[in-house]
């Protein structure tokens, strides 16, 4: 007898239970992202290798390790995407969406990378990301840091913190560079061998070490705020500024690199204590130089990604009151006739409600099934309609969530009733 067929190892599926948290959470998105002026874009979920190369950087771990890398049938190299900024850049570049226009871009998907599966981290994983493209002061930056904030306040998150660091200019980049170099190579004995291989090719990366040996020579290490150039430092503060103002407290934390090669000047995470190893709940800076490095039009950009995997974990750790797509209604139905009459009275529920939720029981069932059924739904209100309410032209509500009794009303009523109950103008 042959073996059943399973999903692969770090890809999973998101089955009935878990899917009504999954489309809450979009849902929560959707209303959102206008909010802030921000529109929505798809991409492919296989893009070029070299899109992830020229954009990630060769010597990460995500294009040397981790990318799930394919050559076709027609002989190129494809990759499923890993991340999806440099999906929206080469969008933008090659449908002409970028050069001297703002864009405010959103998107939501599948990502894949091979790594070791565990709680949070997965081979298929899902993020929601924003990009915004043509602007290149710090109020922007500002911005998306306000906007997840009100994200965390939407879902009724608390525990995440904010750590906030600065890249600086290319150039500075560039000078730290050689400082870094020289730091490193003078304790290469202490380097790891990954950090020993990144020392020629990108240095900044040894900062992002998770290494516990290499710690403390990390945190010895020079600091690249004393490397800024004026203009860095000044939109560093400027930010500060912006979000003193708006309330949202931070840390600065100066080994915050982030893990992609095209960052430059902002870097933020969002991190918790409440998840374990995978602490880093959002992330996101700013990329200047990423258009052009692709091919475009030199183009200021900044956005952010989080992965709704950990999002989901972390509400559902906290309990958070996300609401997961209940009914709003459960229309029980005893007898023939008042099935063929109650799937008509649903249908005009539903024209006239759009708002709720409403589920009219189908496959027969005696009454003690079918409240069981409407109290397994989450369904607030039961509406009753059998021989006895068809012969009455009347219908029973049953309230399911409340201390009170049942009462029936006539037909007629139903409309005022519900609207009065749900609060619908």
């Amino acid at each position: 007898m042959s073996r059943t067929i399973q999903s692969i190892r770090g890809m999973h599926d998101v089955l009935p239970d878990e899917a009504g948290r999954w489309q809450a959470f979009e849902c929560i998105v959707r209303q959102l992202m206008p909010v802030y002026g921000y529109r929505e874009i798809r991409t492919p979920a296989v893009e070029p290798t070299d899109l992830f190369c020229r954009s990630i950087g060769e010597v990460t771990d995500i294009v040397e390790k981790e990318m799930y890398t394919f050559e076709d049938r027609n002989g190129d190299r494809l990759t499923l995407r890993p991340e999806g900024t440099a999906s929206c850049v080469r969008a933008g570049i090659e449908h002409g969406i970028l050069h001297n226009q703002v864009q405010r871009l959103w998107y939501m998907g599948p990502m894949f990378r091979h790594e070791r599966p565990q709680k949070g981290r997965y081979r298929q994983f899902h993020q929601f990301g924003v990009e915004c493209f043509g602007i290149a002061t710090p109020d922007i930056d500002a911005e998306l840091i306000i906007l997840t904030a009100r994200l965390w306040r939407n879902l009724a998150l608390d525990g995440i913190r904010l750590e906030l660091n600065t890249l600086g200019s290319n150039a500075a980049r560039a000078a730290y560079r050689d400082v870094l170099v020289d730091y490193f190579n003078s304790h290469r004995d202490a380097l790891d061998e990954d950090s020993q291989r990144r020392l020629d090719s990108n240095p900044l990366r040894i900062l992002d070490s998770k290494n516990p040996a290499m710690q403390s020579l990390i945190v010895a290490a020079p600091a690249l705020m004393d490397y800024l150039d004026a203009e860095s430092v000044d939109d560093f503060a400027v930010l500060k500024n912006y979000l003193d103002d708006a309330g949202i407290g931070y840390s600065i934390n100066p080994r915050l690199v982030r893990g992609l090669d095209y960052y430059c000047k902002t870097v933020f995470e969002w991190v918790t204590d409440r998840l374990g190893a995978q602490g880093t709940v959002c992330a996101g800076g700013r990329y200047d130089g990423l258009v052009e490095q692709l091919g475009g039009r030199a183009t200021p950009a900044a956005g952010f990604a989080l992965g709704i995997e950990r999002l989901l974990a972390l509400c559902e750790r906290d309990a958070a009151e996300i609401d997961h797509g209940a009914s709003d209604i459960y229309l029980l139905l005893q007898g023939g006739a008042a099935s063929r009459s109650g799937l008509k009275l649903a249908e005009r529920l539903r024209d006239e409600f759009p708002v709720l939720r409403l589920i009219s029981n189908c496959g027969g069932g005696s009454f003690k099934s079918q409240i069981k059924k409407a109290d397994k739904s989450g369904s607030r209100l039961a509406l009753i309609l059998g021989e006895h309410e068809l012969a009455a032209d009347t219908v029973t509500i049953k309230y399911l969530r409340e201390d009170r009794e049942q009462v029936s009303i006539a037909r007629r009523e139903l409309n005022e009733f519900i609207s009065q109950y749900f609060q619908i103008r």
